[in-house]
């Protein structure tokens, strides 16, 4: 199979891209994607025979220069039969397959993130990221990051949907200047939007597996001069060593009359490496000024008062605990600078 790869890629190198440019160059330039070579099932039965465990990994390019597109965002047909191939052969004959994702940003995972045996996510790791996708891979440590974004079912899930809008005001080199871009979700922005809708989701905002389980007992929650604090104890339930990482969400009073998000991001904290049985003791501290929103009218950041509650969880959808907390009111007046200067259709609850 090496020669089979080599033999395709040496194929595309010459079929897409030009003289001056290396082959991986030509796709980030926009010209024609590099193909996918094509395993068949008798060819993926012979591997599946010889192996002991498929290992696919799925790339996509990004950088500052250049958008991401569509493409981007959903595996082709080529990788999607990829998957399901070598599931099939593999997992006939009782031996795993991981897909790795090698991105730099979402990638849609619903259609067939069930085929799979295990799905990691190593987003783009430089050179040292072999190293650790393999500790991974070979169980000499666990997995402990968390999402930092949702990963949505569909990109028409996504409340972001800007464009310059208005007309061109001129040219800065070869890149046209707009009026402006409204940013019409508003705070919307994230699991704030998905939380706050109730929109299904293929990963939440903060999930992440481990090879060993977690409990949380024992929270508390109290205002101390002016600060939140927030301790839960953490307990290894399961069989292998492991760090797990802790979030506190906030849910402000009457949260959906006053349009504020359902849930906001306040602290997180990770353990210590914990052995099977171990427990950890973590405390969150974040200022009482953090709960505040931003009244656009009064330009001043403003918390509102009463009874607000401490979410503490794995992730945005897996809530462990929930405490109230009475805060008190306070306002901070800011300069009115980046106020609209066009009225904007904002998305509200």
């Amino acid at each position: 199979m090496l020669k089979s790869y080599t033999d395709h890629i040496d194929a595309e190198r010459k079929k897409n891209a030009p003289d001056s440019l290396d082959f991986f160059q030509s796709a980030l330039f926009g010209s024609q994607r590099p193909s996918e070579l094509q395993i068949s099932p008798a060819q993926m039965a012979t591997l599946a025979n010889a192996n002991d465990a498929a290992i696919i990994t799925i790339g996509r390019t990004s950088g500052e220069f250049a958008d991401r597109t569509v493409e981007d965002f959903q595996l082709s047909w080529e990788e999607k039969e990829l998957i399901a191939n070598a599931s099939r052969q593999f997992q006939s004959k009782g031996k795993p397959v991981v897909v790795i994702l090698n991105v730099g940003g979402v990638v849609e995972t619903t259609s067939w993130k069930d085929l799979p045996d295990g799905i990691l996510l190593a987003w783009q790791g430089g050179q040292e990221g072999g190293n650790s996708v393999a500790d991974i891979l070979s169980g000499k440590v666990s997995p402990s990051g968390k999402l930092p974004m949702t990963f949505p079912k569909s990109l028409y899930d996504v409340p972001s949907k800007n464009f310059p809008t208005g007309e061109p005001q001129g040219e800065e080199g070869s890149r046209r200047l707009w009026d402006y871009t409204p940013y019409d979700e508003d705070v919307y922005v994230g699991y704030r939007y998905y939380t706050s809708f109730d929109k299904p989701v293929s990963y939440p905002f903060g999930y992440g597996l481990s090879y060993t389980t977690f409990d949380y007992s024992e929270p508390t929650v109290s205002v101390e001069e002016g600060n939140v604090k927030v301790t839960v104890n953490v307990t290894n339930s399961g069989k292998a060593a492991g760090k797990e990482v802790v979030q506190i969400y906030s849910k402000a009073p009457n949260a959906q009359e006053a349009n504020r998000p359902e849930v906001e991001l306040k602290a997180f904290a990770k353990t210590k490496e914990l052995a099977p049985g171990e427990s950890q003791t973590l405390t969150m501290v974040f200022p009482t000024k953090d709960l505040a929103w931003f009244n656009a009218g009064e330009s001043a950041w403003e918390v509102t008062p009463g009874q607000y509650q401490m979410l503490i969880g794995a992730s945005s959808s897996d809530i462990r605990h929930s405490l109230p907390v009475d805060v008190e009111a306070s306002s901070e007046k800011v300069h009115n600078v980046l106020a609209p200067k066009v009225d904007l259709n904002a998305l509200t609850r």
